[in-house]
């Protein structure tokens, strides 16, 4: 997720009111300053309460989908449902303004990490933390990484990690022709720049288990074209970005594999064209060659319907489990992946989804996340919830959790969630 987006994922169409069926519903069916070290945390830490009120959580009746039954599906079952520290290490600084790189942390969000706010998050329900790391502005001209910011990614993941919950770690908004961009032009120099940060990574994090995932690249696109957030079947250059990137992701599968320890059967995640479902949809998008069995997640983001989640206030504030037209976006692209790929025994992680704050309409809102999970989850995907910090104004407020004053600023729809992601 971009800290300003103003465009968003294609997704195929299909709908449905009353939850039942799998893969075939019917239409006709129901300014941030920059913190200046981490604090200390006490060994008792605050939990926030979670209690809401505000809004009621809808109540669902969703019928399960038919699943294989292997170990790649069970274990994303058990993430359960997740939730995105982010803004935070995914922070960039292009202009150069920031002098010491770990003050990065908190540029956007204007808080560090601590313990107590992973401790809070695994206290609401949530067992997936996905931490996206941009590594551009870490890195010296041959590629390695500052040693005291690989230390501090350590130990958030270890905050994650030591509270029995999955983490996910990546490579974020380094989408730039000097690190990598996925076309065939700048496809070699991006290979160099992925297997360099992902043999750091590895050779760190190679003793962790396999709660500990790591997913390939963050909405790997060509940036800063007409094509950016759209990927089209028949468009040579489109095409040559999907092959660019089933070419990347092999890299990174083969670099991942080769580094020893757990990472020779950690579970990974690959991400089609800018994350996006269409990009996984296409014939062309390919899982790569793997030495581990089944290892291997479809990783997509769906801020689905877009005119309500992720549209700025031109779009909808409504949204409704009763309306067909704001049930069938989320209904048309969770068949289309369970058809291609958890019905076949292939694992899904939607990694980024949510929902903006737009005028208080926090019915909406709740409603939206219940089903959305609910919907999901009867399909063997996890879902994790997109929550960068910002809860008011006209820009991307998908905050839950308030991390300056340790408050749950909308319980109410993390409570939604929780009641549908077991």
């Amino acid at each position: 997720m971009l800290k300003n987006k103003l465009s968003f994922f294609t997704a195929v169409v299909l709908s449905a009111a009353m939850l039942s069926g799998c893969g075939n519903s019917s239409s006709d069916d129901a300014a941030i300053e920059t913190s200046e070290a981490v604090e200390e945390t006490a060994s008792a830490s605050v939990i926030a309460p979670l209690e809401g009120g505000k809004a009621t959580v809808p109540t669902l009746s969703v019928e399960s989908c038919e699943l294989p039954e292997n170990d790649a599906l069970s274990f994303v079952a058990d993430m359960k449902i997740g939730w995105n520290l982010g803004n935070t290490f995914d922070a960039t600084d292009d202009s150069g303004s920031v002098t010491n790189d770990l003050d990065l942390e908190s540029a956007w969000v204007g808080v560090k990490t601590t313990k107590e706010l992973i401790d809070n998050i695994k206290a609401a329900g949530f067992n997936t933390v996905r931490i996206p790391v941009s590594w551009h502005n870490h890195v010296d001209e041959s590629f390695t990484v500052n040693e005291p910011f690989m230390d501090r990614v350590q130990e958030v993941v270890d905050y994650v990690i030591n509270n029995d919950m999955y983490c996910i770690i990546n490579i974020h908004h380094d989408n730039e022709k000097e690190y990598f961009y996925p076309n065939s032009e700048n496809l070699e120099s991006s290979k160099i720049y992925v297997e360099a940060v992902w043999k750091q990574i590895c050779e760190r994090f190679a003793d962790y288990d396999e709660k500990l995932i790591f997913e390939g690249l963050n909405e790997p696109r060509l940036k800063d074209t007409g094509l950016e957030w759209s990927v089209n079947a028949n468009n040579d250059t489109s095409l040559d970005s999907v092959e660019a990137i089933n070419q990347l992701m092999q890299t990174f599968v083969d670099t991942v594999r080769a580094s020893g320890g757990n990472n020779s059967e950690r579970y990974l995640m690959i991400p089609g064209y800018a994350a996006s479902v269409d990009g996984v949809l296409l014939d062309q998008y390919k899982l790569p060659d793997d030495s581990a069995d089944n290892k291997l997640i479809v990783s997509v983001h769906a801020y689905t319907p877009y005119d309500f989640a992720l549209q700025d206030l031109t779009g909808t504030t409504e949204w409704s489990i009763d309306n067909s037209g704001s049930t069938q976006p989320i209904n048309s692209f969770m068949d289309s992946l369970y058809n291609k790929f958890t019905s076949q025994g292939i694992p899904v992680v939607i990694g980024e989804f949510g929902a903006r704050n737009k005028k208080e309409n926090l019915q909406a809102r709740t409603d939206f996340a219940a089903y959305y999970v609910a919907y999901a989850r009867a399909r063997g995907m996890t879902c994790i919830w997109w929550d960068n910090n910002t809860f008011y104004g006209s820009g991307e407020c998908f905050g839950l959790f308030d991390r300056s004053s340790v408050t749950w600023k909308y319980p109410d729809i993390v409570l939604a969630m929780m009641e549908y992601a077991e």
